[in-house]
């Protein structure tokens, strides 16, 4: 593309709308619009291609814009610009974007989506990952609670009805790449089904955001994450968190997937019960109940899996 840039800030809204909304910017990028708390400078968007998707509520102050050049698409995060639903420092969240890119290096997994490039902007820095044609597992802009677990048309609902084995082959991937995490000595950070991408047609699931997965050891300052998938741990600041605050969440995740994310009872699982029970003892509220690792847990999670599946086919054969 020129430099004649196609995109244009339109005028504030105006009228009765509450304080927030009247402050808003309307940004039109060829043939999309978003809203932003001020103007921003997107000339660069122009060099990479043509935006034909934006998610502009995002609280982490990312910006992300799917975008296609000579038919090949990626999929584009910035941090820089003052989106709507971000209210921290822009400065931090440029800094946490850059951080990232490490992370995507070092955790590059066929579950995780691709990183390819990044590169710094006048006022921000540009992350570019492959593109993956998947649902997001919670997109609160669109399927706000309760019509995330109500409405037919969210990925939530439509996913929770989709056959036991595919549900238990997508939460596997989530265990192996969470295997990987602790092997490569990091921590998984504000891990979520927002994190989560699934594409329907092929029944494939992708992990889209690690930007917070740090190092080990890694002491508690911020206490990201969402409260349906925290351990009592993450809520106390200047803790070390480790394997067993991982475990925490992946036995969350299972709950979120296969039975309840708030109601971790029996009565609303719908896996084998010996799966249950491993969940059960990963989301114990004191850590030294649970299992040591991630590892550990997947271990036991695959056994009780054949286990359940043996017992399934010798019913069948009498």
């Amino acid at each position: 593309m020129g430099s004649d840039s196609k995109i244009q800030n339109i005028r504030p809204r105006a009228g009765k709308e509450e304080k927030r909304m009247s402050e808003e910017i309307e940004i039109k990028a060829d043939e999309i619009k978003f809203k932003l708390k001020e103007m921003h400078d997107f000339n660069w968007l122009n060099e990479i291609g043509k935006p034909f998707v934006v998610f502009d509520q995002q609280d982490s102050g990312n910006l992300c814009f799917g975008v296609e050049n000579n038919g090949r698409r990626i999929f584009v995060k910035y941090a820089g610009a003052k989106t709507t639903d971000f209210n921290g420092n822009i400065l931090e969240a440029i800094g946490c974007l850059k951080s990232a890119i490490q992370s995507y290096i070092d955790l590059k997994h066929e579950v995780l989506i691709e990183y390819k490039d990044s590169f710094e902007t006048a006022n921000g820095f540009v992350a570019i990952f492959e593109w993956f044609d998947g649902e997001n597992m919670h997109p609160h802009w669109i399927y706000p609670p309760p019509a995330k677990y109500e409405n037919p048309n969210s990925p939530f609902y439509k996913f929770r009805r989709l056959p036991i084995r595919t549900r238990l082959d997508a939460l596997d991937k989530i265990f192996s790449f969470h295997c990987y995490v602790e092997q490569k000595g990091y921590q998984a950070v504000d891990f979520y089904d927002g994190s989560l991408l699934f594409n329907f047609e092929r029944n494939e699931l992708k992990i889209c955001d690690i930007d917070f997965y740090a190092k080990k050891p890694y002491v508690n300052t911020m206490c990201w994450g969402s409260e349906r998938f925290k351990a009592p741990e993450d809520y106390i600041k200047g803790v070390i968190l480790d394997e067993r605050t991982n475990v925490f969440n992946m036995g969350a995740i299972a709950f979120s997937l296969i039975g309840d994310e708030l109601n971790r009872n029996l009565e609303k699982w719908e896996g084998p019960e010996a799966l249950f029970k491993i969940a059960q003892t990963a989301t114990m509220p004191n850590r030294n109940d649970r299992f040591g690792s991630v590892q550990e847990l997947y271990q036991e999670w695959k056994k009780a899996l054949n286990w359940a599946m043996e017992i399934t086919k010798r019913r069948a054969e009498r």
